[in-house]
């Protein structure tokens, strides 16, 4: 019974909007913009610090439940939302009403992650200080979000360019130091050509280039900063059980990420007087091993090539795409 007068409802509903519509010239004309500016600046004047939610509990006296915590990711301060930003800020905005609605106290705050290239590159282009140009995006993009009604602690909000935020990762990174798990050490890295920065491998196409520039990605060793995260590994992964409601393929991603693999390290002596080492997870076959394959910016290679010219005309021929990468054409070295 209930769903047949919901349905007679929603028909008269509808009937009367299609009236609307179709004498919608008969309407008077609604200044939605003023609108909005009144009633949102109404709504901000009622409740503290701004925030479109009361400052108290929805429920009066103690909590009957423990605080919520709603984080999304926090934005780059580009200048400009998209489509994005409102789907994923729609969602926590949605959560948060949802929890604070059922008496929790909700923390719901937002912040920028402005640091990087992208502002600086940005900056160059305009002839304009970095500073001042985050500054202004983060005004642009926060006035924004409240023309979104999104209902964000902005009491809590974070600027990863204040030294009151960055002198806590300072403090972090020194700390890792002092124990021994942040260090230095050669390693290949992925080179943008273009931003002149180093990429992870997730800022990499399928094809090789950057997911920013759009450059051709190459390959270089240079001196970089680790932190020994795999010391933990053992924790990590024993942590992701409590993760339940994460999705399997989320896990599977942290999983490779940790990167936890048993086994032993070999080092192959060369002619050349260096060594290969090698890791694997079967040290019992190693009877069987018949070949190392390296690749052409090895060490080994550069080092063998210097009193080898075939192999120096392998490589120029390789480099000027004259062999193709998808081939099985190699080199034999001198073992």
């Amino acid at each position: 019974m209930l769903r047949v007068e919901h349905a007679r409802n929603l028909r008269a509903r509808l009937f009367s909007y299609s009236s609307l519509c179709l004498h919608k010239e008969s309407q008077p004309a609604v200044a939605l913009n003023k609108l909005h500016t009144k009633w949102l600046g109404r709504w901000k004047k009622s409740f503290n610090n701004g925030s479109l939610h009361p400052s108290k509990p929805v429920i009066s006296g103690e909590q009957k439940e423990k605080p919520f915590f709603c984080l999304s990711m926090f934005p780059y301060p580009s200048g400009v939302l998209h489509l994005g930003h409102q789907r994923v800020y729609t969602i926590s905005d949605v959560i948060s009403r949802f929890k604070r609605l059922q008496g929790r106290e909700v923390i719901h705050p937002m912040g920028w992650d402005a640091f990087g290239l992208p502002a600086e590159n940005a900056a160059v282009e305009r002839g304009v200080n970095p500073a001042d140009w985050t500054k202004q995006n983060i005004a642009k993009m926060k006035q924004q979000m409240e023309l979104m009604l999104a209902d964000f602690d902005w009491e809590r909000e974070v600027d990863t360019t204040s030294p009151e935020y960055y002198k806590w990762t300072q403090k972090i990174f020194t700390l890792l130091f002092e124990k021994g798990l942040a260090y230095r050490k050669g390693a290949e890295i992925n080179w943008d050509p273009v931003d002149q920065t180093v990429l992870a491998n997730e800022q990499v196409d399928a094809n090789g280039k950057s997911w920013r520039s759009g450059a051709q990605v190459e390959k270089r060793v240079l001196e970089q900063w680790f932190i020994g995260i795999t010391k933990y590994a053992d924790a990590l992964n024993e942590d992701m059980k409590v993760l339940d409601q994460w999705p399997d393929k989320v896990k599977a991603m942290q999983k490779h990420w940790i990167g936890k693999s048993e086994g032993a390290e070999i080092k192959f002596p060369t002619e050349v007087g260096l060594e290969i080492a090698v890791f694997t997870s079967r040290p019992d076959t190693l009877f069987s091993v018949q070949f190392l394959a390296v690749a052409l910016n090895h060490p080994v290679v550069l080092e063998a090539q210097k009193s080898d010219s075939d192999l120096r005309d392998f490589v120029a021929k390789c480099g000027d795409g004259e062999i193709d990468p998808d081939s099985k054409a190699g080199y034999k070295l001198k073992a």
